[in-house]
């Protein structure tokens, strides 16, 4: 798994932002079934001439496909738009389906990992409650918990648990969508003459995160990733540590706290 991933929400024709960013270096590309690109992420990698086994593929499963035999299902489609033998990824995307539901689509996942279709098994939005609702089903914990994650939705309480429990921690909109007129991050990133969205990335990958920031321009999907030529001192990291405003900073729909 990269340590930056393109995310391609909402981009349906993101074939170019696909191509531009594995041919600078991005090995990382994060889909959803709901996305309905699978089909052109697919095809991008295979454009791409770089080899399927160094790219690292993740799609994901709503809850309304939800459920053992369901589920099974949906990651044969998804299998068959990429045009893959198998995804290295696969997380269900929200916990909205109950805790039966989501134990039947958990199971399933596992099952479909034992038989090669899927590399890794993980989640996205799981609370605690929610992880321990694995935990005491006595089941395999998930590799990944994908949550919303940037200076002014921290989740402190979801990312402590997930690290402390050897539970990979990705970021989605780590560019809080292109909100970049908070002074504190101007400031960050004049000190290190950087723009607003690489001090952003830059965060999320000094807090132990990998982050997913979405671009449909090649330029600026090449800028997001240049961000291994500086790094923030702890003062940085207080100031923008403190930016989190909890549940008031969330910008994306977030069902963490989900029954």
């Amino acid at each position: 798994m990269g340590t930056i991933g393109l995310g391609v929400y909402k981009n349906d024709e993101c074939k170019p932002a696909c191509l531009a960013a594995l041919k600078h270096g991005y090995r990382h590309i994060d889909s959803a079934r709901i996305y309905r690109n699978e089909a052109v992420v697919g095809e991008a990698v295979k454009e791409s001439g770089i080899p399927r086994s160094e790219i690292f593929i993740t799609t994901k499963i709503l809850s309304s496909d939800g459920g053992y035999e369901s589920t099974i299902a949906a990651v044969d489609q998804s299998l068959d738009k990429f045009k893959f033998e198998y995804i290295d990824l696969y997380l269900i995307h929200e916990p909205l389906a109950g805790k039966e539901k989501r134990l039947q689509t958990y199971r399933a996942l596992l099952e479909c990992q034992k038989a090669g279709k899927i590399r890794t098994v993980g989640v996205s939005n799981f609370a605690v409650k929610h992880l321990e609702e694995l935990k005491e089903a006595g089941m395999i914990k998930p590799a990944v918990n994908q949550l919303e994650l940037h200076p002014f939705c921290q989740q402190k309480e979801i990312v402590e648990y997930c690290q402390k429990n050897g539970i990979i921690v990705q970021a989605y909109c780590p560019l809080v969508r292109g909100k970049f007129d908070d002074p504190v991050l101007q400031r960050t990133a004049k000190k290190h003459s950087k723009d607003v969205a690489q001090v952003l990335v830059r965060w999320s990958l000094q807090r132990g995160f990998i982050p997913l920031p979405k671009s449909a321009q090649p330029s600026r999907i090449i800028s997001n990733a240049e961000v291994y030529d500086f790094e923030l001192d702890s003062e940085d990291m207080s100031a923008i540590d403190a930016l989190d405003q909890g549940k008031a900073g969330e910008i994306s729909w977030n069902p963490v706290g989900a029954d």
